[in-house]
């Protein structure tokens, strides 16, 4: 039944397991640099800030709007610029939401350092990411969904999250996994993330690692 996502597998294993270490290396030492060639000329240094822009910004759009706006910006831009130039700068790719994801971002500034003695405690993924895209918790990310948490934490080495995006919506419905749902609820996507867990324990691989090869499958693509 998954003979397809093996033949991925073998195909793209080494840019699946060169972006894992990147993100890994993001989450233990700060900062990563990037390399998504071949599959875009984008090559940048990235640090967790700016990783959770870039996830704020590929809601609602695309990994690699986000991947763009990510390197255009910079480490420094995403600290310092005003909302004024964030917003340009974010237009200027033809994103949709420029101004409302340039006040996400100066928002994300001021509750970063919480987020970062959040990161420092040795809580699971799933339980982190509850606390970052819950309404009523003190470290919610405005803008922050549970898939925009879980793909920010695992763009900083957690494997254990799933990131049910649309690519990985429509694998699972046309692989009879899930249910021909049209939305995508909490409810939803635990069930999905429960359905992704099965697959992992039958592949051997983890919740990031598999994304990264359906995302592939879905597109052609290994980003993040």
């Amino acid at each position: 039944m998954f003979e397809d996502l093996l033949a991925v597998r073998e195909k793209v294993r080494p840019y699946v397991e060169d972006r894992l270490s990147q993100f890994r290396e993001l989450g233990q030492k700060g900062r990563t640099t990037f390399d998504f060639r071949p599959f875009g000329d984008y090559v940048y240094e990235a640090d967790i800030f700016s990783e959770l822009c870039f996830c704020l910004l590929t809601a609602n759009s695309s990994a690699l709007m986000g991947i763009k706006l990510q390197k255009t910006i910079g480490i420094e831009g995403f600290r310092v610029l005003s909302l004024e130039e964030l917003e340009k700068a974010i237009s200027s790719v033809g994103h949709r939401f420029a101004l409302q994801r340039a006040e996400r971002i100066v928002k994300a500034r001021e509750s970063f350092p919480k987020l970062l003695e959040l990161l420092k405690g040795s809580g699971k993924g799933k339980e982190i990411r509850d606390l970052l895209s819950d309404t009523c918790s003190p470290y919610k990310v405005e803008g922050f969904g549970m898939k925009e948490a879980s793909h920010f934490l695992r763009n900083i080495g957690y494997e254990d999250v799933a990131i049910v995006d649309r690519h990985i919506f429509r694998f699972l419905k046309e692989k009879a996994l899930l249910s021909n749902h049209k939305t995508l609820t909490r409810r939803i996507y635990l069930e999905a993330e429960r359905r992704l867990e099965e697959l992992c324990q039958e592949l051997r691989m983890s919740q990031g690692e598999l994304d990264l090869y359906i995302f592939y499958y879905k597109t052609g693509k290994v980003l993040k």
